[in-house]
């Protein structure tokens, strides 16, 4: 009978974990196909799963001495557009077909039918032609991912600096209501960041630091100051008291104790609040909409990109996938130190 009931619960189990990843993995597929689809793969349907790494065209001369370009959509080749002038053939192939050809190319390639008669051509399709194009005609799209990396560490400098030092104060320090502190840190971090995105306005304005990096830093880091220090204020309850009076006692001060016994010890939980802050600071989009004019964040910039685009939403997808990346990457690079602060403190 229990065999059974493990058997049910293992297979539950496994169907509640699959879903989630299909819940997951499907929607972000179709994401990235749309940011890596050519303008003419985005009027497909059925879409293609994985978009095509080439493009082939039929070609047909015309009585005029022009190029008459057909294009098989999944119905048969279609009569896209007549020229034979090689800046018309490189701006359509550019914008329809995401192949960076010069012009000049394409009509020498074209001319072998005026003696062969119908001819089909393929081409590489440029993989990053919507990634360059985001940033080309999306204003101050590389200046916005400028500033979102530098307020992402403003973030996070100032969320551990301050957060770190409150966590250690509260672990080794006895103090009146420090048990009533330590409980209004997880209040603090019940507001959500665009609930005091007002107020702080107000104040920012008033010292000068509306619509900059570290006035945007500054609002990200309340919350994350108190959530590191109640990070970190449990993993320095568990380090051994006796490793610090050692090293004082071999010469160490409190200072260089602190640095080279205390915070490596914690840094487990000096990495998961790093990855707190940064995704705080680089996902949002409310609060930097809030705060900033000219210094604009990537998050905000594919949000408008894709709140105003009606066509072309293939660049705005190619924008988020950068936006993307870097929360995949720094959550990648510190996953084990967050294992290793789930996992506890052994000393």
């Amino acid at each position: 009978m229990m065999d059974k009931l493990n058997i049910v619960q293992k297979t539950v189990m496994a169907l509640i974990l699959a879903t989630m990843v299909l819940l997951v993995a499907v929607p972000l597929l179709a994401f990235t196909t749309v940011a890596f689809s050519n303008s003419v793969e985005m009027t497909e349907f059925p879409k293609r799963l994985i978009p095509k790494r080439t493009v082939t065209v039929k070609v047909a001369p015309t009585s005029e001495g022009e190029f008459e370009i057909f294009y098989d959509s999944g119905e048969g080749y279609e009569s896209i557009i007549t020229t034979k002038r090689a800046s018309k053939l490189e701006a359509h192939f550019t914008r329809q077909y995401a192949v960076t050809v010069p012009g000049e190319e394409l009509v020498e390639d074209f001319k072998q039918t005026l003696t062969n008669g119908p001819m089909e051509f393929t081409y590489k399709k440029d993989l990053f032609y919507n990634f360059k194009t985001f940033f080309s005609i999306v204003p101050n799209a590389a200046g916005a991912l400028k500033n979102s990396i530098i307020v992402s560490l403003y973030t996070i400098l100032i969320s551990l600096g301050i957060g770190s030092l409150a966590g250690f104060a509260m672990a080794r320090f006895q103090f009146k209501f420090k048990e009533q502190i330590n409980v209004s840190l997880l209040i603090v971090r019940m507001f959500p960041v665009v609930g005091i995105s007002i107020p702080m306005a107000m104040l920012l304005i008033k010292f000068g630091l509306f619509d900059t990096r570290i006035g945007l830093a500054l609002l990200y880091s309340v919350p994350n100051i108190a959530l590191t220090a109640w990070i970190t204020n449990s993993i320095f309850i568990g380090i051994n008291k006796e490793l610090e009076e050692a090293s004082m006692i071999f010469g160490a001060g409190s200072v260089q104790t602190f640095a080279k016994i205390t915070l490596p010890l914690a840094f487990p939980a000096l990495a998961a609040s790093s990855m707190y802050s940064f995704l705080t600071a680089w996902n949002d989009t409310i609060s930097a909409l809030i705060l900033t004019n000219k210094n604009q964040t990537l998050s905000l910039v594919v949000y408008k990109a894709i709140g105003t685009t009606s066509s072309g939403i293939q660049y705005a997808a190619a924008g988020s996938i950068v936006l993307i990346l870097p929360a995949l990457v720094f959550t990648f690079i510190i996953r084990k130190y967050i294992g290793q602060m789930w996992g506890g403190v052994e000393l």
